[in-house]
């Protein structure tokens, strides 16, 4: 089955990549790249194939299609993967009860929901056994929260001068997060991840968090979350796709695979908030919610940095990376969210070839 998400817009285009998942085939022609259309025309929203790409015949399959209205509300239909579908659009009234149920729903579920528990306190030695509870690094500056049994994502990033809580997030979802291939929801971003070594300050070390997720086919996905010694207002990532075994027949490399830094920022002023950062080619760019989504590639990268800026609370987030490593940039503006993502190339990995993303954060004032 295969699920599309479509905004309620005119138009809209998304591309689909499959292959067999293991092995090279992918590089003689072995997959299958589908592109998406979607256009509403009389309240009706028709979505097709445009053009498909590699021999990898088309599995029969289901087609999901969900239309988001807004809110937490959709509609959405089903149909046969690779034939024309139709989804009829409801009128404006029928909307905005749909969006009003859908967040008062919404809201029952999260006043309901379980809260985050209290980290509970570990013992400061290596090799220590850690609880299923969210684990807390701290320096002066930083206080992160980390879930391992879910992605090992990160679900809290508060600046403690500040105050200022910078992500947007539940244990389950959101948060700060790491895919393994360019679809939403990829591998990496909801598998167990194991602790494999945590320090806590001791003489001589820095506090850090190590662990790795298998995203299957005998490929890890390993994180570093440290504080560097030398600049307490910094915590950093550090991220990559190793292959430790591949299938037989695949001359030691792994499937297509792209490593994917998926943070979402919440905007506590949306309308004061927005993207600053100079270009490769030396251009100068603000980048605000209205301008929608923005892929950046080469030249039209950031040169290594990028920040959010909220002018109200006058400080900006810089995140700072090697752009060596980074093939591309993605910006994302939600009504009170913001996906400042970072994306490695895409191809095999081998055992002397791992995929690899390094970077930091840090919390800057705004003349």
């Amino acid at each position: 089955m295969v699920t599309s998400h479509i905004f309620g817009a005119g138009k809209a285009k998304g591309v689909h990549f499959e292959d067999d998942g293991d092995g090279y085939e992918f590089t003689r022609g072995g997959y299958l790249l589908t592109t998406y259309v979607a256009e509403l025309e009389s309240s009706v929203v028709t979505v097709r194939i445009s053009k498909t790409e590699g021999s990898l015949k088309r599995p029969k399959r289901r087609l999901h299609v969900q239309v988001l209205l807004g809110g937490f509300a959709m509609v959405d239909s089903w149909g046969t993967d690779g034939e024309i579908l139709q989804v009829m659009m409801p009128s404006e009234d029928e909307v905005s009860s749909l969006v009003s149920e859908s967040e008062k729903q919404y809201n029952i579920r999260m006043e309901s929901a379980k809260r985050i528990p209290e980290v509970e306190k570990v013992s400061g030695h290596k090799g220590s056994e850690l609880s299923r509870s969210p684990i807390e690094l701290k320096s002066a500056v930083w206080a992160l929260k980390v879930v391992p049994w879910i992605g090992g994502r990160i679900i809290s990033m508060e600046h403690l001068p500040s105050g200022t809580q910078w992500l947007h997030s539940r244990v389950d979802v959101n948060g700060y997060e790491e895919f393994s291939g360019t679809e939403d929801r990829s591998a990496g971003c909801s598998e167990q991840y194991a602790v494999i070594e945590r320090n806590l300050v001791q003489v001589g070390e820095r506090e850090s968090l190590m662990l790795e997720g298998d995203i299957g086919g005998g490929l890890f996905i390993e994180r570093l979350i440290s504080f560097p010694e030398d600049n307490s207002n910094i915590f950093r990532i550090d991220s990559s796709i190793v292959a430790r075994k591949v299938g037989a027949g695949s001359g030691g490399f792994s499937r297509l695979v792209s490593l994917r830094v998926h943070p979402m920022f919440t905007l506590l002023h949306p309308a004061e908030s927005y993207v600053l950062f100079t270009s490769v080619d030396g251009s100068k760019h603000e980048v605000r919610p209205e301008s929608g989504e923005k892929v950046l590639e080469g030249d039209h990268r950031p040169n290594g940095e990028w920040m959010l800026v909220d002018r109200c609370l006058g400080l900006g987030l810089v995140n700072r990376f090697n752009l060596s490593e980074v093939y591309k940039c993605f910006i994302h503006w939600e009504h009170e969210t913001l996906n400042l993502e970072l994306w490695s190339e895409n191809r095999p990995v081998s055992k002397q070839s791992p995929l690899r993303i390094s970077h930091e954060y840090e919390v800057r004032r705004i003349a």
